[in-house]
């Protein structure tokens, strides 16, 4: 399905239970496909798509449904909106017992068990549900086919070795591409699974790490968010000319100090801080960083730009307008009781206008409740910027059908 136009791609940021807001995003952005009339023909509007974390797990139920981009977009919706924490990790009173509060036993008694190799869990949660839900919700084995077709160029996901150190970005593409090697980072081209979503999504101490096999050896993966320092990178190698990103949080806060709490932070605190810090700070670098080369090429001269291998390259960045934290907060107690509990011991808590554990929550909280709100907010973000978003694609709206003649009075 050859097309003139500019290769669009994708780019969906981590964020455990914050990815709702990416569902909310490409929901608006199917309606303004459709009003567009761009759905008559149009194609995939994104052809390439680089995710992390759970934007690998969008990004590849995406591509897995390229042939019919409102269709998967639907689907999305249906899973997000309906959502409970039990359909992503155990969240039973035995299951929890098995690894959170072990977990936090380790915590507090490893002194004391620390030769008692069984009592060592792997993780605080137990994502075993996930597993399933990934063979319902993403037909990875239709990529090749949908790459062949001409609906899909690139899938990439990407993981942070526990083994190695190295941050890999694994893709399967249609064309040949070779792989990139910078500075701890690395590509891998390879035939995507199941397993690779799973590495890619596992929240550094949330969820158990994944091996996976990389250059004739099996390394240990976790959440890609981890060291991720171009979170944009995989869509340009991968051929895109102009990207959309769809990040999990605000970019920028606003002006002036914000003080939750003015006590010694608690165990939640500085876990939210932490993963904050490793789902979001990465995003804003980059784009910062891309926005100066396109400053500096557009103040060279022609003959000098054409002697340098940088191009310009077209971003369109749409991420919340509202603090997802404190959006948690107020459905904290949407949780089963057993998560909530082991949470309360982590300094979460349900009570209203207590935030100090919002952030971590945010993480975590896969309960319609929540998904809903952030899906409506990404709806919202984005009708708000209808304009820039048809701009971007080159859509514009259709003219109303005309109406059929008047009737007047008849002469008979």
């Amino acid at each position: 399905m050859p097309s003139d136009r500019p290769s669009t791609g994708l780019v969906l940021m981590g964020g455990g239970a914050r990815a709702a807001y990416q569902v909310g995003v490409l929901e608006a952005i199917a309606a303004i496909y459709q009003d567009c009339g761009a759905a008559h023909g149009g194609g995939n509007p994104f052809p390439i798509i680089a995710g992390t974390s759970a934007g690998a797990i969008n990004g590849a139920a995406l591509a897995c449904r390229a042939d019919d981009f409102v269709g998967a977009v639907d689907a999305l919706c249906q899973v997000w909106s309906g959502f409970h924490a039990e359909q992503v990790y155990r969240a039973d009173s035995f299951g929890v017992m098995r690894t959170g509060a072990r977990w936090l036993s380790m915590l507090s008694l490893g002194w004391v068990i620390a030769r008692w190799r069984r009592a060592r869990p792997r993780s605080f949660l137990d994502n075993t549900p996930l597993a399933g839900l990934l063979q319902r919700l993403v037909a990875l084995e239709r990529i090749e086919e949908l790459m062949r077709d001409g609906h899909l160029q690139a899938l990439a996901v990407t993981a942070s070795s526990y083994s190695s150190g190295q941050h890999v970005t694994f893709y399967q593409s249609r064309d040949d591409i070779l792989p990139w090697t910078r500075t701890q980072r690395l590509a891998m081209h390879d035939r995507l699974t199941h397993d690779h979503l799973l590495a890619s999504s596992a929240i550094p101490f949330v969820f158990p790490a994944v091996p996976l096999g990389l250059a004739g050896t099996v390394e240990y993966f976790g959440d890609g968010s981890m060291r991720q320092a171009a979170p944009i990178s995989p869509a340009v190698h991968l051929g895109a000319q102009r990207i959309l990103v769809v990040g999990a949080g605000r970019l920028h806060e606003p002006p002036g100090r914000r003080l939750v709490s003015q006590d010694y932070p608690n165990l939640a605190q500085i876990a939210g801080h932490a993963l904050s810090n490793i789902f979001l700070d990465a995003l804003a670098v980059d784009v910062e960083r891309l926005q100066r080369i396109n400053h500096t090429l557009a103040l060279m001269p022609p003959e000098l730009r054409a002697r340098t291998s940088l191009r310009p390259l077209e971003v369109l960045v749409i991420a919340p307008s509202q603090r997802l934290d404190d959006i948690a907060g107020r459905h904290v107690g949407a949780l089963p009781v057993p998560i909530r509990a082991m949470l309360r011991a982590l300094g979460v808590t349900s009570v209203p206008g207590d935030t100090r554990g919002a952030a971590l929550a945010s993480y975590l909280l896969f309960e319609s409740d929540y998904t809903t709100e952030l899906m409506a907010l990404g709806r919202d973000d984005t009708l708000a910027r209808r304009e820039e978003v048809e701009r971007f694609f080159g859509w514009s709206r259709m003219p109303p059908a005309p109406s059929g003649p008047a009737s007047g009075p008849s002469g008979a």
